[in-house]
């Protein structure tokens, strides 16, 4: 009798450590990887195709060519949108691309702030909300 009731709870236990997501806000902030990432292709494909989209801010303190930046958001937001999907495997690296390519994505969006400033404000909230929550990592008693 005591080998059937220990038999499922073991079936179970090896179900739950095999599962790549451990926490809610690591899928939260793959899923967000993924929207910001698709953002700023947007930003990139709106900014390479028609300069004139975009109001630049005269006297700014710092100015950049914006065919150029269209260029960074395009291949920046696809590596963002690559590694958000690496995150929903679990795996410890992705989790570190994603910090990092958070943080270059944080960094864009504060340059582009003349180019667009309240999407930018958005952007950078969305990025810093993802380091958070990849940094936080899984919570006590579960493994990722």
């Amino acid at each position: 009798m005591a080998s059937t009731s220990s038999e499922p709870r073991a079936k179970h236990d090896t179900a739950t450590k095999s599962h790549p997501l451990q926490t809610g806000w690591t899928a939260f902030a793959a899923i967000l990887m993924i929207f910001g990432g698709a953002m700023a292709i947007f930003q990139g494909i709106a900014a390479i195709a028609k300069d004139d989209v975009f109001v630049t801010t005269r006297n700014y303190v710092f100015q950049f060519n914006l065919t150029g930046w269209g260029w960074i958001h395009l291949v920046l937001g696809i590596v963002i949108v690559l590694a958000g999907c690496a995150v929903f495997t679990g795996a410890v690296w992705a989790r570190a691309v994603g910090i990092v390519l958070a943080g270059l994505g944080a960094l864009a969006n504060f340059l582009w702030l003349p180019h667009y400033p309240m999407w930018s404000i958005v952007l950078i909230a969305i990025d810093v909300f993802i380091i958070w929550a990849l940094c936080a990592g899984p919570r006590k008693g579960e493994e990722f």
